[in-house]
């Protein structure tokens, strides 16, 4: 991005259109709105799908693999933006990226959407999860480049960005969970069409929307790094295809050691990338001070997903197995409550918007909101536990239980996951732009593959540990990032 600044890639956006934004904003909220829609809309049924009877048209897999499947396949998506990150950085672009990141999902949930075997689920998994990794992290990154680096709007245009995620998220478990419950590969059909819809949205529109934003190549490979790279990408794809087999056909690759290998990446990796790009020769001395100051900011997002994301694995559970669904007289099904998270997004995000703008210089600063974020998602879990404390782990549990847990995470994500974009992008170095935003998200992928070994704890019988231990650990590593929210705030070097 030498020869064209950020400044300049805003400009190039038209700044008017869109409820006072860049007109770009409309073209990413209606994109990732069909993406989610199409993503969350398969998940809400797909761990059901898993563990239902070859009778009912599942695969009859055992219910603890299948949330230990649901936590590794989730952070192998987050995992995958690593991949496209890269890809965006220094080959394709960010636009481009979204473009054939969207193909792949819409064709990983039409295999989902044909009835098969386990070898045909799992080949759905390979492609939503590339897929993901090109699309996920690029979109977030364009939503960036169309504000300048100084626009004030710029926390409440992810905030905004951030509610068409989930006014996505919203309607696909109503539509899919309710099709899903009838037939669960009608539903995925439809969370393939979902996907159509946001790859035709984002095709018509980016052109006059968007600009410059997502077209710029940061880091692009020099003609004579290109063979050698490449060559490099083949071979190693090659040889871990080869000791994949190996290990499948000699026993050694157990699904357990799988988990745990991913486990391990999940934190390695991270790690890889801050070594990375703090000793690049690219990164200056305050990009150094900001990529240090992140840190603490990674771990604080990697134990608040550990808990939001048990919203599609032990919570989709307990919905099913130990909440009451006739309610109200209306019979309730499973997948609706994974609605809720998005639902209280959808009323809470614009007054959350409102009032980061109205409070201004006073508001909180972006550490201590992230603390917050931490003690809300702690108290979400004691909240889910005082049921089995009043009435023991036998009886079925009033639905309104698991309406104020989500409710109560819902509002630490709006203090930490918006916030947590937009300092991803005015935290990057230059020269990692899109691969840092791709490190926002490996929080995502490493919590999930620390849930695919913690999930295994979780039964009726524990459930009041389970819940409470989580909770209080969130809530005691908030109050040690607020404490020290000062220090990392002067590491920013001036990003507030």
């Amino acid at each position: 991005m030498a020869e064209i600044t950020k400044q300049e890639i805003a400009n190039s956006v038209p700044q008017k259109g869109f409820f006072g934004h860049p007109k770009g904003l409309f073209t990413l909220f209606f994109t990732e709105f069909w993406e989610r829609f199409s993503y969350y809309g398969m998940r809400a049924i797909l761990l059901y799908y898993m563990y239902d009877t070859v009778m009912n048209g599942g695969l009859g897999i055992d219910e603890t693999t299948a949330l230990s499947i649901m936590s590794i396949y989730g952070s192998l998506v987050y995992m995958s933006g690593i991949i496209g990150g890269w890809l965006a950085d220094r080959v394709l672009g960010t636009s481009r990226a979204v473009f054939f990141g969207g193909v792949l999902i819409m064709f990983g949930h039409i295999v989902l959407a044909i009835p098969g075997s386990v070898p045909l689920f799992f080949a759905s998994m390979v492609l939503i999860v590339l897929g993901t990794g090109l699309l996920k992290p690029n979109v977030s990154s364009i939503v960036g480049e169309i504000y300048s680096p100084t626009d004030e709007r710029r926390d409440a245009g992810f905030s905004i960005y951030y509610m068409g995620i989930n006014l996505g998220g919203f309607l696909s478990p109503l539509i899919v969970g309710t099709l899903g419950d009838y037939n669960y590969h009608l539903g995925f059909g439809v969370a393939a069409v979902g996907m159509f819809f946001g790859l035709v949205v984002f095709a018509l529109t980016r052109k006059n929307n968007l600009a410059l934003a997502g077209t710029i190549v940061a880091n692009p490979l020099a003609p004579e790094e290109k063979k050698k790279v490449y060559t490099r990408i083949g071979g190693g794809i090659i040889v871990v295809a080869a000791l994949a087999v190996i290990g499948i056909v000699t026993g050694i690759l157990t699904f357990d050691r799988f988990i745990l290998l991913v486990g391990i990446l999940g934190i390695v990796i991270p790690a890889i990338y801050f070594i990375m790009m703090y000793h690049s020769p690219k990164t200056n001395r305050d990009e150094r001070s900001r990529i240090l100051a992140y840190i603490p900011l990674f771990i604080a997002s990697v134990m608040f997903w550990a808990i939001q994301e048990q919203g599609s694995t032990i919570l989709a559970s307990y919905a099913k197995e130990r909440t009451q669904l006739e309610f109200a007289g209306i019979t309730l099904t499973p997948a609706w409550f994974q609605s809720l998270n998005p639902l209280f997004i959808i009323i809470l995000a614009p007054v959350f918007a409102w009032f980061w703008v109205k409070l201004g210089d006073r508001q909180p600063s972006i550490p201590k909101k992230f603390s917050l974020g931490l003690l809300f998602a702690g108290l979400s879990f004691l909240v889910i536990l005082l049921p089995a404390y009043f009435g023991g782990s036998d009886s079925l549990v009033n639905p309104l239980w698991l309406v104020l847990s989500y409710l109560i995470v819902v509002i630490g994500e709006l203090c930490l996951s918006p916030v947590g974009l937009s300092a991803t992008t005015k935290l990057a170095p230059a020269a990692f732009s899109a691969q840092t935003m791709s490190l926002w998200f490996l929080t995502n992928a490493a919590a999930q593959a620390i849930n695919a070994q913690v999930v295994k704890l979780y039964s009726p019988e524990s459930e009041m540990a389970y819940f409470g231990i989580i909770g209080v650990i969130s809530i005691a590593l908030g109050v040690i990032l607020f404490a020290i929210s000062p220090i990392i705030q002067r590491a920013m070097k001036g990003i507030k």
